[in-house]
């Protein structure tokens, strides 16, 4: 069977970019609590101020930023959710991010507030990373099962309606076409992999099927002109130049002084090595010749759990 049929036939399997709305259950604990969860400590201030402030009653984009902003200071850490040679769990860590883990726990946290009632538990943030980072939003235990792949994470999450990727939307935007190779050639950097070499040759199939996947991004000598179009909360991933990879870093949008600043966790040593308000991202993008656009997904909300006597109300 020729490739271009194999690709069409994978798309067909995991469904038509559609709004399912489908919001899995969390898959069954497989490691301790204290493995897989740090900084309760943290997480539990943040609830509290969260509701202190109503937080709840903001929508998404501003909400998620409050938490992102609660955030900045946090030391970069890279690797923090391989936590375990073989077993695969949702991962947890608000002492130590890297620029994925600090976007998505912004965004989990935000989006656990209006799903349900409090009071809130680890479990409920880890069921909120879960919808997000794996695909379908089930955890299997295996490490197959977490997408390594911005391009993966922001379709499977448009297709189940959990976001909307603007990107192509955008004036100026262009698609791109790339060959991504980067876990299979260096999977030895990688604890799962480096322990269970047996799974390379799927994880070669998974890479293979991203690379075909529609990516579109803004060019970064355009970025200025649409930084109008940019909200709150919009999940903002760096395209880079190299043919081996479409995303190299990735933050959120934070809208000040008539800009779109870019948070993120940095691991530039002159920034702190932490989380950070970065200058605007058409300035961030033109400061390194590494950066080739941006790719921008508008996440949504949760359809609020049935935990609720009542409809939350809020914009």
């Amino acid at each position: 069977m020729k490739w271009a049929s194999l690709v069409i036939l994978w798309f067909v399997a995991i469904g038509p970019l559609s709004a399912q709305h489908t919001v899995t259950p969390p898959s069954a604990p497989r490691l301790p609590l204290a493995t897989v969860f740090k900084g309760e400590a943290k997480f539990r201030a943040l609830v509290r101020q969260a509701e202190r402030e109503n937080w709840r009653q903001l929508p998404l984009g501003a909400r998620t930023i409050r938490v992102a902003r609660a955030m900045v200071g946090t030391p970069y850490v890279n690797y923090t959710l391989e936590v375990n040679d073989r077993v695969e769990s949702p991962v947890v860590n608000f002492g130590a991010m890297d620029c994925w883990t600090y976007y998505e726990n912004a965004l989990a946290f935000a989006r656990m507030l209006r799903y349900k009632p409090g009071p809130y538990s680890p479990q409920d943030m880890l069921h909120m990373v879960e919808l997000e980072r794996y695909r379908g939003g089930r955890c299997t235990g295996s490490y197959l099962s977490r997408m390594h792949h911005l391009e993966e994470v922001f379709w499977d999450n448009e297709r189940r309606g959990f976001a909307r990727n603007i990107t192509p939307r955008i004036p100026g935007a262009q698609r791109l076409r790339r060959e991504i190779h980067e876990m299979t050639v260096q999977w030895k950097s990688y604890r799962y992999l480096k322990n269970s070499p047996s799974l390379l040759p799927e994880m070669g199939r998974i890479e293979a099927r991203v690379s075909k996947l529609p990516v579109w991004h803004v060019p970064k000598h355009k970025v200025r002109g649409i930084e109008g179009y940019l909200q709150d909360g919009d999940v903002c991933a760096i395209t880079a130049n190299w043919k081996n990879g479409y995303t190299s870093h990735v933050g959120l949008i934070v809208k000040l002084k008539g800009r779109a600043y870019f948070t993120h966790a940095t691991s530039d040593r002159d920034k702190g090595r932490m989380t950070i308000i970065d200058r605007p991202i058409a300035d961030y993008l033109n400061g390194s010749s590494k950066h080739a656009g941006i790719v921008v997904l508008r996440p949504n909300d949760l359809p609020p759990s049935k935990f609720w006597a009542r409809p939350v109300g809020g914009g």
